[in-house]
Order: structure tokens, then C-alpha cells, then sequence
């Protein structure tokens, strides 16, 4: 049966494209390293037509099928198990860009197209893909589409959902669901588009999207500021919302430790107020306007005014250049590559309504200080959306691989339960993958997993689209 499948996937992709020997690291190997699993191949077909007749040959022989975009999933959404029995189906390969519609403000792409390829493309047609995130150099837009990723402009933006105008997707049966009209309005029933972004691959494969591009902005301004408490910070998000409107574009916090991570590891890169006595955390704050840069910069420094004048805003640093302001958002990126030549750590991506915040990272510090003496906390991320990364490392000078071992689970089941006490969610932007099916069967209510079921079971009922991912095989 496994020759007879490797032979039609052949016939399928061509030989050169099914992958069986050799160093598959790249593709069998999550990206943080946290699992290396085993498939029977890796498949990469080059259009749609050549996925269909992948997923009907998989389909025919009950193979598990495992789609899978740039590798860059941090929950283990988009590698094989260890069984040697799934087939890898990577998208690298389908990476046009297939159309721009400038009147209707649009792009359609194909599913394997870099993240940053579309910004370029966007912004080579005086236009602006406002999807921005620390991997973009290496992620995909249906990886993207899969994880419903957010990324640093949800403020204004929203997060990959909000900028899909349609889908081509490939059904577990093999059949090709043409969905790229680039309406914005369209009542015709179920809305197919939304039951796939964000299923990680589990309900069929994304193979092409209608995405939403944006005017160019006349200013973008760009400030760092140095505030009390993440009271304050908050605070801040109010009057920059207040003032700004619908230009404020990006909104992100930092903890004192968290940049001093980037301090020590980096030190090529100069990070504004570091070590401020008084000052535990930094805010960078973006604004993106379709006036003036004069007016719009005065409008910008006003904010900052009137924010150190309410105490909210210790001090403040506005980019003189968009040189500067890209050196500003490279301290704020830099912060995941520092953490881990820290070392390994505990990752949280999580979610609170952004005015629960202050007392959810009050509650939760105390909390795990208590609980685990000594450890160091790396929070940061997109408050203006109420996502934090509230990640936590090893105590200082302790063995981190060790920790790891010995304390994850109990890291998370403290973390995910706060989260839990303040209303919040335990995946904001990561997705659930294979990393967190547990917290997925303990914190979703009993209704909400019986209709993911159900919808699995529908679209699915082979069980072969990525299983294991999001919802635990039974």
C-alpha cells in the first residue's frame, strides 16, 4: 500500500517533488525545537490541481495528511508525528502572487507566497498589506490564514481573519472550493471562508486567498515612552486611542526584563530607558495617518504631553526617521531571539480584555514568585490588543533544560488558570496545534468542543487532516 501511494503521489507532483530520503529536518522538526517527528514523505506540489490529486491519493490510501506552510508554528501546528505514517504536504512551492485588483483595493495569492513577498508586492504598487510579524521573512500567508495570526498592527488593522476577503481551498476529499470572489459583502449563507481560517489545517487546505490591501499612510510616527506601571500603560492605550482615533497602529509593551534580555545578548542595539529606576515597563507606540506629517506629528506630541502630564508617562523618545523608527521596532522584535539565548523557557500567548491586564500581571507575578521562588518573567506584546507573551524563564544561573522538565506544566497550569480567572484565553494569536489540546479539552466549554467535533467529523470524517492538531485524537 505505501509503494503503491509513493508511486501516485509521483505521478502526481513528479518525482523530484516527493521527498523520502535524505535530511527532512526542515520539514520534521518544529521551529522552536520542541519536537522532531517522522514522516513518510514530504510532498510539494506546485498548483492547486496537484494538491487535489495529493489529498485524493492520501484520502484513498487513509493516510494522514499534515499541511504545512513556512514550519514557523510555534505549537507544533505543522509537523509529523513519530509513526512515519503521515505525509508532509508542504506549499513552498505554490508562492505566486496571481492578481492585483488596484480599484478593488486587493491581491490574491497563493498559499505558500512569503508574508514579506506581499508586504513588497503591496508596497511596490503604492499600496499597503499591513500584516506584520517577527517571521515574516519566513512565514506564509496560509500558514497566516490557518493561525489566524495577529502580529503588531491588530490595533487598527485586525488579525489575518480581518484582512481575508475569500479562500481556495482544497477539501479532505480532494475537491477544490473556489472561493477568491474579493467581495466584502456577500450574505449567501455560511460564511465556509471563517471555518477554515484559523483550523490550522485540520478541515481541508488553504491553497489561495483574496487579501485586503490599504492606501499607503502620508505619516507614520513612531515614539518609545518609559511608564510607571502597566496601570499606566493602559491609561496611555486610552488617551492614544482618544487622540489618534483610527490611526493608532501599533501599541506594544515591554517589561524592564524582558529588554534587558535584549540589553545583554544584543548590545549593538540601543534600548531607550533601560534600567529606568521607576519605570517597569516601556510602551512603543505607532501612529499611521493619512494627513500631513506636520499636523500629524503635532497631533502625536501633543499625546505624549499630555500623558506625562497626567503621570502616565515618565519620559519619551519620538523616531526623527523612519530609520529610527525600524530601530525602535527592532529592540521590541529582538526580544524572542534574546529570551532564548537566555535560554529555553515556558511561552504563554495569551489574551485579557486590555483593561483586566494591570491586575491580571499583578495577580499572576505574585503568584508564580510564590509558588517558584526566583523565576524571571519575560512579558511583553500587543497590549493594544490585550495579547501578551507572559513567558517565564529559569531562575538565574539554574539549569534551564531542567526547569523546563521539571516545572512546565506546572508553569502552565498557574499561568492558564489566572487566565482563566480574569476571562481570558490561553491562545491568542500561536493557535492550539499539538502543544495544547490539553488546555484546549480543560478551559473550552463542553459545547463549544462539541460543535468543533461536529464540524471535524463533517467536513473530515476520515480523521486524516493534520489530526492531533487542536482537538486530541479520541
Amino acid at each position: 500500500m505505501t509503494s503503491a501511494l509513493l508511486e501516485h503521489l509521483r505521478a502526481a507532483v513528479g518525482a523530484d517533488h516527493v521527498l523520502t530520503d535524505g535530511d527532512l529536518a526542515a520539514y520534521t522538526r518544529d521551529w522552536r525545537g520542541r519536537r522532531t517527528g517522522r514522516a513518510l514523505a514530504v510532498v510539494r506540489p506546485a498548483s492547486t490541481q496537484e494538491v487535489a490529486a495529493v489529498v485524493r491519493a492520501c484520502a484513498d490510501a487513509g493516510t494522514p495528511l499534515i499541511p504545512q506552510g513556512g514550519n514557523t508554528s510555534l505549537s507544533v501546528g505543522s509537523t509529523p508525528d513519530e509513526s512515519g505514517t503521515q505525509v508532509v504536504l508542504s506549499l513552498t512551492r505554490m508562492n505566486r502572487v496571481r492578481t492585483i485588483d488596484r480599484d478593488n483595493l486587493t491581491m490574491t495569492v497563493e498559499a505558500g507566497c512569503i508574508l514579506q513577498t506581499l508586504q513588497e508586492t503591496a508596497d511596490k504598487e503604492g499600496l499597503l498589506f499591513p500584516l506584520s510579524l517577527a517571521a515574516e521573512g519566513s512565514c506564509t500567508i496560509g500558514g497566516n490564514l490557518g493561525t489566524n495570526a495577529g502580529g503588531t498592527q491588530v490595533v487598527r488593522y485586525g488579525n489575518t481573519r480581518e484582512l481575508c476577503l475569500g479562500l481556495e481551498v482544497v477539501t479532505p476529499q480532494g475537491e477544490v472550493w473556489d472561493g477568491l470572489s474579493g467581495l466584502r459583502k456577500d450574505n449567501t449563507g455560511y460564511d465556509l471562508r471563517h471555518l477554515f481560517i484559523g483550523s490550522e489545517g485540520t478541515l481541508g487546505v488553504i491553497t489561495a486567498a483574496t487579501m485586503k490591501l490599504f492606501p499607503q499612510p502620508a505619516a507614520q510616527l513612531t515614539a518609545w515612552a518609559a511608564v510607571p506601571s502597566m496601570k499606566a500603560a493602559v491609561r496611555l492605550l486610552g488617551l492614544a486611542h482618544r487622540h489618534l482615533g483610527a490611526g493608532l497602529t501599533g501599541f506594544e509593551a515591554m517589561g524592564q526584563f524582558a529588554l534587558s534580555l535584549v540589553a545583554r545578548h544584543m548590545p549593538q542595539l540601543r534600548v531607550p530607558f533601560a534600567g529606568m529606576e521607576g519605570a517597569p515597563y516601556c510602551v512603543l507606540l505607532e501612529n499611521s495617518d493619512s494627513e500631513s506629517e506636520a499636523h500629524a506629528r503635532e497631533r502625536f506630541e501633543h499625546l505624549l504631553e499630555q500623558a506625562i502630564d497626567d503621570g502616565c508617562v515618565l519620559d519619551a523618545v519620538v523616531a526623527e526617521s523612519l530609520a529610527q523608527a525600524h530601530e525602535l521596532w527592532h529592540v521590541r522584535e529582538s526580544i524572542p531571539l534574546a529570551q532564548a539565548e537566555e535560554g529555553l523557557n515556558i511561552k504563554h500567548d495569551i489574551s485579557i480584555a486590555a483593561s483586566r491586564i494591570p491586575a491580571y500581571v499583578e495577580y499572576a507575578d505574585a503568584l508564580l514568585q510564590r509558588e517558584i521562588p526566583g523565576v524571571r518573567l519575560v512579558n511583553f506584546g500587543h497590549l493594544g490588543d490585550g495579547n501578551l507573551h507572559y513567558n517565564v524563564q529559569a531562575p538565574e544561573g539554574g539549569d534551564a533544560k531542567a526547569f523546563l522538565r521539571e516545572q512546565e506544566a506546572r508553569v502552565n497550569q498557574l499561568v492558564y488558570d489566572a487566565v482563566a480567572k480574569f476571562g481570558g484565553s490561553f491562545s491568542a494569536e500561536h493557535g492550539v496545534g499539538q502543544l495544547k489540546t490539553g488546555e484546549l479539552t480543560h478551559y473550552k466549554s463542553p459545547v463549544a468542543l462539541s460543535m468543533m467535533r461536529a464540524i471535524k467529523q463533517a467536513l473530515d470524517p476520515q480523521g486524516l487532516m493534520n489530526p492531533g492538531c487542536i482537538l486530541a485524537v479520541e
